[in-house]
């Protein structure tokens, strides 16, 4: 029952699997001192039935307390037991869970994220755990208790009078039967809704980061107008789903209730034709009144398990996820970094073909080429954001995919075009290139990135929150706190995506000078859009159709006749005025 198969179908750790067996230990234990609630009633009937009919003395009523009291005090230890050992351990499980996901998902490759969905996974991190989370704390344990429970109580029926019991018991098979027969429906409205669920997140994240956008071109109508439209197909999924899951539970709990009326039909039946005596029927009454009780609850949360499995199955998929692995440990002869006839699919496209070439440390290197050329995607390679599909890529002498990405990446520093920052201050924001750096470590960095001049004009200097994304900043400002970031971390690899390329004249000025700063002695990689960004380079290294068309000193392409660079830099200085 708990095996393997078990584990996946619900998404469980070791951890949980035993904490289901507790749960389920108590739930059987708590049905059975319920049940015994039952015999102490029986026993008294049975006392006032002897004084009727044999005139005997009624047994004592201090007797009678005392049972109730032990009944009471058993009753409470064990309802105690279980809710420790389903929600109480659970609830802990659930954290670990979280925090499970999260390591896993740090592990997990850069292009992992790229093929997601970002709305749809947050709704499988946050969403789908919740849902498990209560199949976990209140369905699991409680259910398969119930299940044995209720067979040791249908044994000792069976054992007095099979009749009866099956007067009794016919409707319970036949229920579950019919909720297990609903399952691939419930299961494909759930996956309905849930598609519906991230589709009206889609719309709400999409209408938020545009909303600048859209109120300047006058399309609020228009995107809210969608939004409703989603909101309501998800509300529609919603009531679906639930009508459908309500109809199966309640005819399910209809059915199993009928044996009431079996049992007192067939009973009334046996005790006209002499072949039962009035307590054995009493004493199953006693027992319809609390047997169908555990499966009240019962039907709606094998229901609700139906549904959860496509929640387990979502969060099987991130588990299931190839991480990044490696050594602890990264000695590098140097920081050169080698393409070695490096090829790079990206779902079954092949984006790079036979790459190969070399960065050398305390030179600057160049990658340029049209759109769709395999630049950025070749920075990503060199950092092992992605792996490599063929061939390899070295680092002074070591193959990164052997190395642990977060060991492999403390020598890396990224200066990209595209600024993430944090809705924090200015100071933790440049923190983050360095963990634990001080306060003087950081203003230091700020400075050396000419972030000094606009931070003094911030109502609280360093301790400014910048708002999210850096709203608050201007987009120099904001490319200089990247590029303190850079210089407080002072890693020997430079990773750079045409840092200047939006800025006008004046911040790019300031932005080049404190690049000049970050990039002196070290290894950069310069993803390059503008030709004259790349005159001062060392080395350029030309792309196309995701493979090295060409690459020399900058001086050496643009003297070739046929050469790609200077056709490159012509029809740029023809469109910008530039001088090639």
């Amino acid at each position: 029952m708990f095996g393997e198969k078990f584990k996946h179908k619900y998404a469980l750790s070791d951890t949980g699997i035993k904490n289901v067996k507790k749960g389920t230990f108590w739930t059987v234990i708590v049905n059975l001192v319920v049940m015994g609630g039952m015999g102490i009633l029986y026993f008294l009937m049975m006392g006032f039935m002897k004084t009727l009919t044999d005139g005997e003395q009624l047994p004592g009523i201090g007797l009678f307390l005392v049972l109730v009291a032990v009944f009471l005090i058993l009753s409470l230890i064990t309802h105690i037991q279980q809710y420790k050992a389903t929600y109480g351990l659970v609830y802990g499980e659930v954290k670990k869970v979280r925090l499970k996901i999260a390591e896993h998902l740090r592990k997990l490759p850069l292009g992992y994220f790229g093929k997601r969905d970002l709305a749809d996974l947050t709704e499988t991190v946050m969403g789908d755990v919740n849902r498990l989370e209560h199949v976990w704390s209140h369905c699991l344990g409680y259910l398969y208790g119930s299940y044995i429970s209720t067979a040791v109580i249908a044994i000792g029926l069976f054992i007095y009078d099979w009749r009866l019991a099956l007067a009794c018991l016919w409707g319970v098979p036949v229920a579950f039967g019919l909720l297990f027969g609903s399952r691939k429906l419930a299961k494909k409205q759930s996956e309905i809704t849930k598609k519906a669920s991230v589709v009206v997140s889609d719309g709400i994240q999409e209408t938020l980061e545009n909303i600048r956008e859209i109120r300047a071109t006058n399309q609020e109508e228009k995107y809210l107008s969608e939004l409703y439209e989603k909101i309501d197909s998800h509300e529609k999924a919603l009531k679906t789903g639930e009508l459908t899951t309500g109809i199966f539970v309640n005819a399910a709990s209809v059915i199993m209730r009928l044996g009431v009326a079996t049992t007192i039909l067939t009973g009334a039946e046996l005790i006209l034709s002499g072949s039962i005596d009035f307590m054995l029927f009493f004493m199953f009454l006693l027992v319809i009144t609390r047997v169908y009780a555990p499966f009240d609850q019962s039907l709606a949360l094998i229901a609700e398990m139906f549904v959860s499995q496509v929640s387990a199955n979502r969060l099987n998929e991130i588990y299931d996820a190839e991480t990044a692995e490696g050594t602890e440990s990264f000695s590098p002869d140097g920081h050169d970094i080698v393409f070695k006839n490096v090829g790079f699919k990206y779902d079954e496209e092949t984006v790079l073909k036979g790459v190969s070439f070399t960065a050398k440390e305390g030179e600057v290197t160049a990658l340029v080429g049209p759109s769709g050329s395999g630049k950025s995607t070749c920075a990503r390679l060199a950092a092992r954001l992605w792996d490599v599909s063929e061939g390899a890529i070295e680092v002074g002498g070591v193959d990164i995919s052997t190395v642990d990405p977060e060991v492999l990446l403390t020598d890396y520093s990224f200066v990209f075009q595209d600024v993430v920052l944090f809705d924090d201050t200015v100071m933790e924001n440049i923190r983050l290139g360095k963990h634990g750096a001080t306060d003087e470590e950081v203003i230091t960095a700020a400075r050396a990135a000419n972030c000094e001049e606009f931070v003094e004009k911030l109502p609280d200097g360093y301790n400014t929150s910048i708002g999210e994304n850096g709203a608050k900043l201007s987009g120099g400002e904001r490319q200089r706190i990247s590029i303190a970031r850079a210089l407080l971390k002072n890693a020997p690899i430079v990773l750079l995506d045409e840092a200047t390329a939006s800025l006008d004249v004046e911040n790019e000025t300031k932005v080049q000078g404190a690049l000049s700063r970050l990039l002196a002695g070290k290894t950069v990689l310069v993803i390059a859009h503008r030709m004259r960004t790349v005159e001062a380079a060392d080395k350029i290294v030309v792309l196309t159709d995701g493979a090295v068309a060409e690459e020399g000193r900058p001086e050496e392409l643009l003297a070739g006749e046929n050469s790609i660079f200077r056709r490159m830099a012509g029809l740029q200085s023809e469109n910008y005025g530039w001088s090639v």
